[in-house]
């Protein structure tokens, strides 16, 4: 699947929030954006709310240069694609998201932009995709498990596999409630305290969840999962992309430990 910008303004994706939707309201629809596995630099052009398809320099790598109007440096600036020295990786661990590796710094117009707010929208909305990513593939190997069969017997029969599917069910729904309780939190920011605990929880069980979902399903898949004939591995491999994303878990459970701790 390639990134159709077009299609998703169309829908309406990139302008959410100038249309007025709420942070909760914007997780609903990345949640289910998660489940079809779209790439693109969905989340960075929401954050940006002003029509540009936008990416983000993170560690002198970008995604989908080709396709940006805009590159922002968090806590610096934002400059345009063309002013990037970027050499495209030939073989990106996700097919569907290209990415290219900037040498040195770019010069880059400062704006004034809150960016402590933006990390923690960004956060949000990047677990948001990830529950969607978890959702599915408890889906699929759900679905596998009801026909695939061994011994005459479909394997999801087998306590083992029920299990697995249990456990996958099990982490989607906690980092779901999770990511719905952060959006919440955006919202409310200037009237609720905790909003940068609810984000870092949030982000880290929707990351955990997105891995460990994904190696799941390879595993109930069995032979298949490694094959280009399910689209498992593409799951795994967006949910990898995404942990690198506005803090991966480890470090929002630090965050979070910190937090308790204070």
């Amino acid at each position: 699947m390639l990134f159709r910008s077009a299609d998703l303004a169309d829908a309406g994706v990139f302008s959410l929030r100038a249309d007025g939707f709420s942070w909760a309201d914007c997780v609903v629809v990345l949640e289910q954006l998660g489940r079809s596995c779209v790439p693109g630099p969905i989340v960075p052009t929401i954050l940006a709310a002003d029509g540009r398809i936008t990416g983000v320099l993170d560690g002198g790598w970008v995604e989908h240069l080709d396709a940006l109007d805009v590159v922002v440096v968090p806590g610096a600036g934002e400059c345009g694609p063309s002013a990037l020295d970027a050499a495209p990786a030939e073989w990106p661990l996700d097919p569907c998201t290209p990415v290219a590796r900037v040498a040195g710094e770019p010069a880059v117009a400062p704006v004034a932009t809150d960016w402590a707010a933006w990390r923690r929208a960004g956060a949000v909305c990047t677990a948001a995709i990830q529950v969607g990513l978890a959702d599915r593939c408890t889906e699929m190997s759900v679905a596998y498990a009801k026909e695939r069969e061994q011994f005459d017997r479909p394997i999801g029969a087998f306590q083992a596999v029920k299990h697995l599917c249990a456990d996958m069910l099990m982490r989607t729904e906690v980092a779901r409630a999770a990511v719905y309780a952060a959006g919440a939190h955006l919202d409310a920011a200037d009237e609720i305290p905790g909003v940068d605990r609810a984000v870092s929880v949030a982000k880290a069980l929707a990351g955990e969840a997105a891995i460990a979902n994904g190696k799941t399903a390879t595993q109930v898949h069995g032979g298949m999962g490694f094959t280009w004939e399910v689209d498992v591995h593409l799951y795994l491999k967006r949910a990898w992309v995404l942990e690198t994303h506005f803090g991966g878990s480890d470090e929002h459970c630090d965050a979070v430990a910190a937090a308790l701790t204070a």
